[in-house]
């Protein structure tokens, strides 16, 4: 069982995002295996969209499109994609050319639809300056979150994401008082310190890992994005499976209380999508499970 390296890894410098639609008509395999002799799983991390498994006439056992949501102040939208592609690397320009010949390898089946650069900010926060994934599992626990295992040949090793792109509002969020923001979030953000007296719209409140039955851990691997004056943070989180992303995500949208996040005052999500991440067999990404050898 070998889990793609940049799944568990420490978020890189820089990273690019690539996400891609299918091809009316067109036959992936072909360009998957093109795709495979191009990454290792460690420079780029490669998640399969339902598209493509309902192309190979497969089915992966988890595997869903992202559920939407919509409430009073906020709009969570269901966005499916066929193939993502996490670039991570320590130079920006090495992402480019990277990304070109991805782009290429993959053309015969795939169109591109976004290219997202990334890059982590200090010791890992987002651009509102809150520390991002406070809360990860670490080392065997952050394998047993995020890996699927006794699975079977081809799934053992493999990863469930959901990736969302958030625009932030930073008029909005500027004109918070500093208590009001610490509130949003649930910690104060010079000493990151979780506030026992923030209200229960609070995000660490909503989304607090061990208090789901069961618990609801993931491993988070956000970074800061930016683009002109748009900026935001790419919320990608792995899992075993789906379930724990999305006990969470109901939480967040008060599907149990009608309490929203109250993270939706000053950002929301523009996209939502899952994606299935195959593991690696000797060195080279292991699409067993959804093509015959």
């Amino acid at each position: 069982m070998t889990v793609q390296g940049g799944v568990l890894a420490p978020v890189p410098a820089h990273a690019r995002y690539l996400t891609f639609s299918l091809k009316h008509g067109a036959q992936s395999r072909r360009a998957l295996q093109a795709l495979a002799a191009l990454v290792d799983g460690d420079n780029c991390v490669v998640g399969i969209g339902q598209p493509v498994i309902a192309d190979c006439r497969r089915a992966i056992a988890g595997m869903r499109e992202f559920p939407g949501f919509s409430g009073r102040g906020f709009v969570v939208p269901s966005t499916p994609a066929a193939l993502w592609c996490w670039l991570r690397g320590g130079d920006r320009g090495e992402l480019v050319h990277l990304s070109r010949r991805i782009v290429a390898a993959v053309a015969p089946a795939f169109t591109l639809e976004s290219s997202i650069d990334a890059f982590r900010h200090g010791s890992g926060r987002d651009l509102t300056g809150y520390e991002d994934g406070t809360e990860n599992p670490k080392g065997k626990k952050a394998l047993a979150a995020a890996v699927a295992q006794g699975a079977g040949p081809g799934l053992d090793g493999s990863s469930f994401v959901a990736v969302q792109q958030w625009l932030h509002d930073f008029a909005r969020f500027d004109s918070m008082s500093e208590r009001e923001q610490n509130h949003a979030v649930g910690r104060r953000r010079r000493d990151n310190k979780e506030l026992a007296d923030a209200p229960a719209s609070a995000h660490v409140k909503r989304t607090a890992q061990e208090n789901f039955e069961p618990e609801a851990f993931v491993v988070r691997r956000s970074m800061p994005w930016s683009e002109a004056e748009r900026a935001g943070l790419m919320f990608v989180a792995f899992g075993k499976s789906f379930d724990a992303f999305e006990a969470q995500l109901c939480r967040m949208v008060g599907c149990d209380d009608d309490i929203s996040d109250a993270l939706f005052n000053f950002t929301r999500p523009l996209t939502g999508a899952y994606f299935w991440c195959p593991p690696l067999r000797n060195g080279r990404l292991d699409f067993r499970a959804i093509m015959k050898e």
